[in-house]
């Protein structure tokens, strides 16, 4: 069960992170002031939940551990 769910998380982290590249790309072709903020602005959000995942599953895995 708790391989499972880390899978999950290892899922969810993988998005944030192809999710954060793709923001990143975005901003290659000539992006307009109010796309880079809101860009930024999601950035942000992104990696907060990013972070949040990754202490999940470290906290998982402490517990596991014998």
């Amino acid at each position: 069960m708790t391989e499972l769910i880390i899978e999950k998380l290892f899922e969810q982290r993988d998005f944030y992170l192809n999710t954060i590249k793709h923001l990143e790309f975005q901003l290659i072709v000539d992006p307009t002031e109010d796309e880079i903020q809101q860009n930024e602005k999601l950035k942000i959000t992104i990696i907060n939940e990013l972070k949040k995942v990754e202490d999940e599953i470290q906290l998982i895995l402490s517990k596991n551990t014998p």
